[in-house]
Order: structure tokens, then sequence, then C-alpha cells
């Protein structure tokens, strides 16, 4: 492995063609076309990496690693070498689907009292969240290995060289963390060493924040990380056995172990006995488009194919900002949310009734229950296969959470969302290695059992994979043709987001960037929420007259920030449109 090599690699992405969907402050930009391959990712500098590897004749897989490494380092709070994703893949020599299963998992230390108190009450959520108790086994590293393997045509070591480039030379910190850090750091009611609730680890505080005045470095700032970069170069010689081996795997362990608060319990032994899982994916019928997602231990394709399985008993009419419209969508929101939060987690552990879940006798039967009225506080189904009796988890997921829609000129795509959980994750920087760990671990119930005795079914469990909202999502045609890519991040909100964007563009026509530009509106059984409208971001709409005409129909409503982070991908005669979401740093690449 020369060194040259990677400066040559970052040299040549000027040449690449990006197309960031950023438009002018008043004026949205249209969807963007290209002829042969197309990517979306959260972020340009990641969408110019991956772009750049499909114009010199790599794969879908290729553009993806070269991307995530890419976000690891400019979009660190939400995904990176720490976390774990799920991947949705379509192989065009096969025309066969399948998925990849990344998702971090449980120590085998870990036990279902893992956030219980001495007493036997959970522990404070941000507590948790902020230790080493928190952190699954990262599955990142090993997923890109897996796939690359499989799908991958340029040299492994070759794909990090963008992301090793920008890591040791610099780049601009973007608006997007630069919030993120100084949104935590306002709720730390002191800035001392040892009195920071969020940062509390030095590393991660002095890397991202200003240490004098507590306060985060402004965007634009130039940000180096030659740690990440000589991290990157570990895998890059070594494949993934440089990160689950070795001395990377030694300091991440000591980071885990080391909290002085809440220490974790991960070895080494788990971290080399990490394995990625290929799992069958989740697919659905609508409309006559089928839709393929990841199962579990996601919910996120049970989910949105239980709301679109619903929806399909409605005429939704032909604007998505009507409140006949939200309302139906909201109701289909409560009731596949009931669902998921009784009986969705990891199907090695628990059964998870996935067919009876998606049947379309049953979810007529749901749609049954839907009037003029909001429903309220819907309880569980009885789907065909549901055995275990099991208490309900209301668990939301937070949002340190990324995705990657890819489409190659071979006629391969993928969708992937990649995640380190919450903003930042746990907020521990692996010391001299650059990259932070996750808290997905907090996505388990920390209540093992509810009210009545019942387990729950997401309840931690040694070596299990938490619950995830995660639905990278691929949709075909009758003939069994590509039509669309789509995913988000967005922690439990995601499922409404994959759906509103697959009810946008089969339901109401829209192309990809203007399914992602309307705004958003969900129901997760509890208020329905209407996104605050983000002038020159989304399209604008009458939100309080749409307030008051669910309030009408018995909706409680909330505005609230609703910040997916969506890539569309549609597949047209001679080539491909894009969208990217305009509350990141969405980004189109391709030609």
């Amino acid at each position: 492995m020369k060194p040259f090599r990677f400066t040559v690699i970052a040299a040549l992405l000027g040449a690449t063609a990006l197309i960031p969907t950023l438009g002018g402050a008043q004026q949205l930009s249209p969807a963007v076309r290209t002829q042969r391959e197309m990517i979306v990712t959260a972020n340009p500098r990641a969408t110019e990496a991956g772009a750049f590897m499909l114009r010199i004749g790599g794969t879908a897989t290729d553009a993806m690693i070269a991307a995530q490494a890419v976000l690891g380092l400019v979009e660190p709070q939400a995904s990176g070498l720490g976390g774990g994703a799920f991947v949705v893949y379509y192989d065009a020599r096969s025309r066969t689907v399948t998925s990849f299963d990344g998702r971090e998992k449980a120590p085998a230390a870990a036990t279902e009292h893992r956030f219980l108190t001495e007493d036997g009450n959970p522990l404070d959520f941000v507590a948790a969240w902020q230790s080493g108790l928190a952190v699954g086994v990262p599955g990142v590293p090993r997923l890109l290995e897996v796939m690359h393997r499989r799908y991958g045509r340029l040299p492994w070591w070759s794909l990090f060289g963008p992301a090793i480039f920008m890591a040791q030379g610099g780049f601009p910190l973007t608006e997007n963390t630069s919030d993120q850090v100084g949104g935590l750091l306002a709720l730390n009611p002191s800035c001392a060493d040892g009195e920071r609730l969020f940062f509390r680890d030095r590393t991660a505080f002095e890397y991202f924040a200003n240490a004098a005045d507590c306060t985060a470095k402004p965007a634009g700032t130039w940000t180096r990380n030659p740690d990440y970069a000589n991290t990157l170069r570990l895998i890059a010689f070594w494949g993934a056995a440089g990160f689950y081996s070795g001395s990377v795997a030694a300091d991440l362990v000591a980071a885990v172990r080391g909290d002085l608060a809440l220490p974790g319990d991960m070895t080494l032994s788990d971290l080399s006995a990490y394995q990625v899982i290929e799992r069958k994916p989740v697919c659905a019928d609508y409309r006559g488009h089928t839709v393929c997602s990841m199962g579990p231990p996601s919910s996120g394709g049970l989910g949105v194919g239980q709301m679109l399985g619903i929806l399909e008993h409605f005429d939704l009419g032909s604007n998505p900002l009507d409140s006949e419209a939200v309302h139906l969508f909201a109701q289909a929101g409560r009731l596949a949310f009931a669902d998921r939060n009784q009986y969705v987690a990891d199907s090695d552990f628990v059964p998870v009734p996935v067919r009876g879940m998606l049947d379309k006798t049953y979810l007529a039967g749901r749609a049954a229950l839907i009037g003029d009225r909001d429903l309220g506080t819907v309880s569980p189904g009885v789907p065909p296969g549901a055995v275990e009796p099991a208490a309900p988890d209301r668990t939301t997921n937070t949002t340190g959470t990324s995705h990657i829609s890819v489409v190659d000129r071979y006629g391969n795509a993928l969708a992937m969302t990649t995640s380190i959980e919450s903003s930042f994750g746990n907020g521990v920087m692996v010391p001299g290695r650059g990259f932070l760990l996750n808290n997905q671990l907090t996505d388990f119930s920390f209540a093992p059992r509810g009210d009545d005795g019942a387990p729950i079914a997401n309840r931690v469990e040694a070596n299990k994979r938490p619950r995830s909202s995660m639905a990278p999502t691929l949709v075909f045609d009758a003939r069994g043709r590509l039509e669309w890519l789509t995913g988000s991040p967005g922690g439990s909100r995601i499922i409404g987001y994959v759906a509103q964007s697959l009810v946008n563009v089969i339901d109401f026509g829209l192309d990809p960037q203007e399914a992602i530009d309307v705004p958003h509106y969900m129901n997760r059984n509890g208020r329905t929420e209407l996104e605050r409208p983000i002038p020159g971001v989304t399209l604008g709409y009458d939100a309080e007259a749409l307030a008051q005409a669910l309030a009408a129909r018995g909706h409680g409503v909330d505005f609230v920030e609703q910040v997916s982070g969506l890539g569309v991908i549609q597949a047209i005669e001679r080539g491909f449109l894009g969208g990217a979401d305009r509350r990141r740093d969405g980004a189109v690449g391709g030609q």
C-alpha cells in the first residue's frame, strides 16, 4: 500500500460530477438527473467520494464504502466506525434482493437488568446514554468488508483514500455539526471536567468545542483528524481485522470499560466474535409496487409496510397537504406503531410475526378501524402468528443517523442507513483513534418486563441486537424492475419519513426532490406531529390551517422539528432522478 495513491485519488475528486441540492435561499432546486449512476448522501464531501468511485468504474458497494468513510469524518455525530448499519441490496446479475444486518449487539455479559438501578427502577436516560453501558459491539467495519468481498470491484484500500486525505489535510466544520455541538453544550450545568452531562469525555470535548469558553467551534473551522486517518489506514491495510483486533480493539474496549460512572462490560472477545448477518428483506405490495425494506431487528420495514398496507384501502386524493390525506396517514401511523411497540425485536431471540403483521386480511381489519375522527391511542392488534404474550415497549430511537442511496452503471443498487444512535453517540471519542462510540444499547427497553410481569420483546439479552427503526428501502414495479430507492435518519420518525416519501412518489406523483421537500407529518401513536415550516427548505404550506382542520377531527397537534435526511433516487428511462434533503447537508452526485 503506497501513501501517494491516496493523494492521487483525492486530487482527482475535483473531476467528479457533484450536484449539491442546496439552492438559493428562496428557491427550491429541482430533482437532479444523471444518465449512468447516482449516489445521494447527507454531505457533499461524502457524495463526492462515492461519485468518484462510481465514475472510475466502481460498484454501488464501492461508492457506499467511500462515502461511509467520509461521513464518519465530516458528519461524525451521525455515523461512523463505532456504529452499526443496515443495507438492502439489489443484485442486477441475479435480479435478487437481500439485506445485511450490521447492527450493534449487546456484549456477552449483558443481562436484562443492565439499565436498572439497585432498587429495580430504570436508570436516568441521559446517564445511561452518556455511559459505557450504552455501547454496543460495532458492526460497520465488518459490514463494509463483507459487502466488498461479495460486491466490490475496486481495490479495498483505494476506497478509504478520500477520507484519509481529508482527515489528514483538514476540512471545514459544517454548520450542522457546529449547531448540534452547541445544542448539547447548552444543556451542561457546568463545563468543568467531571461536571459536564454531555461531552464528558475530554478527547471529544476538545475536538468539538472551544474548551476555554465552552462554546461550539463555529462552522467553517478548519478541522483535522489525523487519528481517524491512521485508523482508516489500518483498516485499509488489514481489512476489518484492523478494527476488531489489535491496538484499535484494545483502545476501544478500554474506552468502553473506562467510564468511571457506569463502565461497560465489552471484551476483546465480543469484538472479534462480531458477525454480519444476511437476512431476507421484508417486502410488501403497495398499489402494484413491491416495497422491500429491512426486517427485524429493525422495525422499519414492518412499520413502513404496515402503514402502506393500511393506506392502500383509501384514496389519498391529489394533495399531500390536504387534511384528509394527513389524517389518514396519521391513523395508519398509530396502528403501525402500536404493533411495532408490541412485537418487534431481534428475531433471533424472540418470535416476530412478520408475515402476520403484513397479512392483507389483517391489515384490512386494522384499516377498518379508521374513521373521520382521530382514533386516539390504539392497542396493538393480534396478527396471525403472534404466539408469545408480551408487554409493549414504547422506546423511541434518537437521531444520530445518516443514509446513503446508490445505483451503479451495472444496475446494482443499495440503500444503507447507518447510525451511532443519539447525536454524537455516547459522547466518547476513542483516544488516539478519532471515532465516536455508539450508544445503541439504549434502544433496548430499560425495563425487562411490563407492569403485568409479561416480558418485553425488546429487553436486553446477551449478544442480542436492539430494535431499530431504520428502513433502507428499494421499490420495484410489477415486472421486477427497480423504481425507487429511499431511506432516512430520524430515530423512530424514520418510519414516517420513509412511508411519506413513498406515498409522495406513488400516490401523488412527485419527483424525488418534491417528495422530500413536502413538510413532514406523522403520528407515533401519540399526538399528531406537524413539521414547522422551513423557508427555502420545505414547500410552503398553511400549517395553522392544517392544524385546525386536524384538531376539528379530534387530533392533538404539535409543531415539531422533523430533521429527516432523505435520499431518494428514481429510475427513469435512460437514467435517474435524485433528490437530497436540505434539512441536513444532502447532496446528489453522479454522471
